[in-house]
């Protein structure tokens, strides 16, 4: 059975379907020795080349749905090469054999918090979907006084040069002193747009920080430049979200051998967050808050 050539890439990990796009309609594709076009179809045996290197192709039974819950730190950009040479979100990640991992979503580099990636590409497109309008969290801290009227502005909705838009709830969460904490919630994946939506009503916001996507929080206890595998249930509920089957196997278990694997994946995370403390004066690495 024949299918769309952007999903069967994208559903062996080599980026999200939009990405795929792109690059068959680049020319970057070839099937079979022809480079291929927007709309081919496939079957299982085609010989696929991206950039003229074959590329291993597994069916859907082939492939199990993974999903890092990524804890991602100030600085750091969603993207996995900087010709500035800055840290992207990518270089501490696991690898994986025969995918590649892709991001659902992104955060922009002065924002920290919550990062999700998966090596189902087809998983990661729906999430990104509009459509899915998948509920997002932050802890917003502001920088001096905040007008209740600006408050019920932003709950009823304000103008952005991108369209109307609005928090779904915003809550007042402590603070002390000019700095205040707020946590909001929206269902739009727009750029900075919950920093717009502060700045629309002429707030700072000193600090952002992804909590929660849909019902995954981010664990208290994942250091910054952490990640964790979830669990199949985590993974079945985002799979929920887009409308695909369930997954039936995971990589993590119950059993004892999966306590062996646990502490091995602790030493990669504790590893992981060393390798890229920033480094101070003398080479010294400096002291970070998680």
């Amino acid at each position: 059975m024949s299918e769309k050539l952007q999903k069967v890439l994208a559903r062996a990990g080599h980026g999200s379907r939009r990405e795929m796009e792109a690059w068959i309609a680049a020319g970057r594709v070839s099937v079979d020795g022809e480079i291929s076009g927007l709309g081919d179809r496939v079957e299982a045996d085609a010989k696929i080349r991206i950039d003229g290197r074959a590329v291993s192709l597994k069916s859907a039974d082939d492939i199990i749905c993974r999903v890092l819950a990524y804890h991602k730190p100030e600085g750091e950009i969603c993207s996995r090469k900087d010709p500035e040479g800055r840290t992207t979100v990518f270089e501490r990640l696991p690898k994986v054999r025969d995918a590649r991992w892709v991001a659902v979503g992104r955060l922009d580099i002065n924002t920290s918090g919550l990062l999700l990636f998966t090596c189902d590409g087809e998983l990661a497109n729906r999430l990104m979907h509009p459509s899915n309008e998948v509920e997002r969290e932050y802890a917003v801290r502001t920088f001096g006084e905040v007008p209740e009227a600006a408050v019920q502005r932003l709950r009823t909705g304000v103008t952005l040069e991108d369209g109307p838009a609005q928090f779904d709830t915003i809550k007042a969460a402590g603070g002390e002193g000019i700095n205040q904490w707020w946590h909001v919630t929206l269902r739009e994946g727009r750029n900075r747009e919950v920093r717009r939506l502060w700045e629309s009503q002429d707030v700072q916001v000193s600090r952002l920080i992804r909590v929660r996507y849909g019902q995954v929080e981010l664990p208290k206890t994942l250091p910054r430049g952490g990640w964790i595998e979830l669990p199949i249930d985590q993974v079945n509920y985002l799979r929920q979200l887009a409308g695909l089957e369930p997954e039936t196997r995971s990589i993590l278990g119950s059993d004892k051998h999966s306590v062996a694997r646990s502490k091995v994946k602790s030493a990669k995370i504790r590893r992981a967050v060393h390798k890229h403390k920033v480094v101070g004066n003398h080479g010294k690495p400096t002291r970070q808050r998680s």
